[in-house]
């Protein structure tokens, strides 16, 4: 059996998304669920960066366009946020593009507008 990609680290996180849904619950905007998880990302020593920027590259080219997920946790993670009823698609399609065109292996994508409390989807490449 294949041990799951930085188990311990998601296991944090989520753990952290959970508690601002239990004290938050749904029907805020992002931003507010952002920084309610900026902060309790802070309480469980949880390293994170908030907007950072990340380049993307087409063949091996660095393009002028770049991407800013909502938070890169453990320098290793992409955490997108999202407050609507349904994670569809598009938004699955949107983290695993952002992987894809990164360095970077794993991402999360929480939804904080799910009754009765968030839903998390993992992404690995």
């Amino acid at each position: 059996m294949q041990e799951l990609l930085f188990r311990d680290e998601v296991f944090a996180i989520q753990g952290a998304v959970f508690e601002v849904s239990r004290h938050m619950g749904t029907g805020f905007l992002e931003a507010v669920y952002q920084e309610c998880l900026a902060r309790e990302f802070v309480r469980r020593d949880i390293p994170l960066t908030a907007q950072k920027i990340l380049n993307l590259a087409y063949k091996g080219e660095v393009l002028t366009q770049h991407y800013q997920p909502d938070f890169v946790c453990y320098d290793q993670i992409i955490v997108e946020l999202k407050c609507v009823s349904a994670i569809t698609d598009a938004h699955r399609a949107q983290i695993l593009n952002y992987l894809k065109a990164t360095d970077l292996r794993l991402g999360l994508l929480v939804n904080f507008g799910r009754h009765p409390k968030a839903q998390i989807e993992r992404f690995a490449l």
